[in-house]
């Protein structure tokens, strides 16, 4: 029988992996060897493995622990740990690490390739599952939605389960992380696709035009009314009304939204002809609406009528793993109109963009990535050409000075603040701490003749007195 597969076999004895291997290639199995588990780490990668046979007792790095540094792997190999007979504890120790089988030696070879066999058809199973879901994630994925980390994958699944769905969707999530991106998602993906899409951002509008626009107004209304007007609801009919920033509108709107809401009618203002339409509503808030409706500023029934289906939009900050590929995203599309070639972003720009803690989201970043572009003279963009609010700036974040780029006088000035604020302003304990004398401190607190001796030389000497 000839049999498929790569496989890495791990042991510290050379004549037990060596025959395994034999074996194993006789059988037909691409085969690699290592001597511990530090070698094998080192040939993962260029060999990629299918399924790894290893020992549990080695020198250095032990089986388990190999185990679980392969489980961290994005792609994992499956694990089948071999032990003496006297060590099944830690074979099942091993299995809650992630191995999916264990053998105890010495080998039963036919075991072995029973063994073999149904773990590698098992490994091609979720490998293929694997690539059936990646497939269900690029088709399910919006164009101009840039993301394949957990978080987004999980915003993805929500959206192909409710976008063919009649139910009202509300989005929540941070200003600036594409809630009207997913919002355009749910109606593309909808059998309301042919019809509109419609938008409204609630909080742009005073309470007198947002009624009007919602749901439009009869002419001589109101002043400036000077013809009928339809509005964003009759607009929307067989398509997907969207309602940004949903919190802001006030409690008269807020009753004639959820009367639409159960009934699917509305008059227009100064009118009283009842309009049904066909209407999706899709609401989005960067808001606590429950937060609101306790504080009496949300109807409670208009809340639950929103929120049939909840969708939270991540911050960027909990989906730093999309940051390169976003930023790939926003240069490729800022050079295309701006007429430049911009071929990649440097390392150290990478970096930089992924320590920023991004309070502007995923449009603080495109923004960011917009001003590169325009500024880079080359074909590359450079930490020097990202806003200076990305870059480090002259004091870490701690309040520290930066290592290299102060004087010794400003590393001893912080090291003595410091030590006086842990110790509760007392001179003699700091003093012991720093290696120096009490009147060291003393005097260089009547150096520093700012803020910080007025606030802990006091302190200090009540401690001393």
């Amino acid at each position: 029988m000839t049999r498929q597969g790569r496989i890495l076999v791990v042991d510290d004895e050379v004549n037990a992996r060596t025959a395994l291997a034999e074996l194993l290639r006789d059988e037909g199995f691409e085969v690699e060897t290592a001597a511990d588990a530090f070698k094998a780490l080192g040939k993962y990668d260029a060999f990629s493995p299918h399924l790894v046979l290893t020992d549990l007792k080695m020198p250095g790095m032990d089986g388990i622990e190999l185990v679980k540094k392969i489980q961290s792997m994005e792609e994992p190999a499956a694990v089948v740990v071999m032990t003496a007979f006297g060590a099944v504890a830690s074979a099942v120790e091993a299995m809650r690490s992630g191995a999916v089988e264990y053998l105890t030696k010495p080998l039963n070879f036919d075991e072995l390739l029973l063994v073999v066999d149904r773990v590698l058809e098992n490994h091609a199973l979720k490998a293929e599952t694997r690539r059936l879901r990646q497939r269900l994630r690029d088709k399910v994925a919006p164009r101009n939605i840039v993301g394949s980390s957990p978080p987004m994958n999980r915003v993805f699944e929500i959206v192909d389960q409710v976008a063919p769905s009649k139910a009202t969707v509300l989005i929540t999530g941070e200003s600036g992380t594409g809630k009207e991106l997913i919002a355009s998602a749910i109606h593309q993906r909808s059998t309301r696709a042919s019809g509109p899409f419609i938008k409204l951002h609630c909080a742009a509008l005073a309470e007198s035009l947002l009624e009007s626009e919602l749901f439009g107004h009869e002419r001589g209304a109101f002043t400036g009314a000077v013809q009928r007007r339809d509005g964003r609801f009759q607009m929307a009919d067989g398509g997907t009304l969207f309602l940004d920033e949903i919190a802001e509108i006030s409690p008269a709107v807020q009753i004639k939204l959820l009367r639409f809401l159960q009934e699917h009618e509305f008059e227009r203002v100064g009118s009283g002809q009842t309009i049904r339409v066909d209407v999706r509503v899709i609401a989005a808030t960067n808001k606590n609406l429950l937060e609101e409706v306790a504080r009496g500023r949300f109807r409670e029934d208009l809340f639950y009528r929103l929120n049939v289906v909840s969708l939270e939009m991540p911050p960027l900050r909990d989906r730093k793993s999309d940051i390169p590929v976003l930023a790939r995203f926003f240069a490729d599309r800022y050079a295309n109109e701006n007429g430049k070639q911009i071929d990649s972003l440097s390392n150290e720009a990478v970096e930089l963009l992924m320590a920023y803690d991004w309070p502007g989201n995923v449009r603080e970043l495109e923004n960011a990535v917009e001003r590169a572009v325009v500024m880079a003279p080359g074909n590359i963009i450079e930490p020097r050409h990202l806003p200076a609010a990305v870059k480090p700036t002259t004091r870490t974040d701690s309040g520290a000075p930066p290592i290299p780029g102060s004087t010794l006088a400003d590393l001893e000035k912080y090291a003595i603040l410091e030590t006086l604020k842990a110790t509760g302003g007392s001179t003699s304990k700091a003093a012991e701490m720093l290696g120096v004398s009490v009147r060291t401190i003393q005097y260089r607190l009547h150096e520093y003749s700012a803020a910080p001796r007025s606030e802990i030389e006091v302190v200090a000497r009540k401690q001393e007195a």
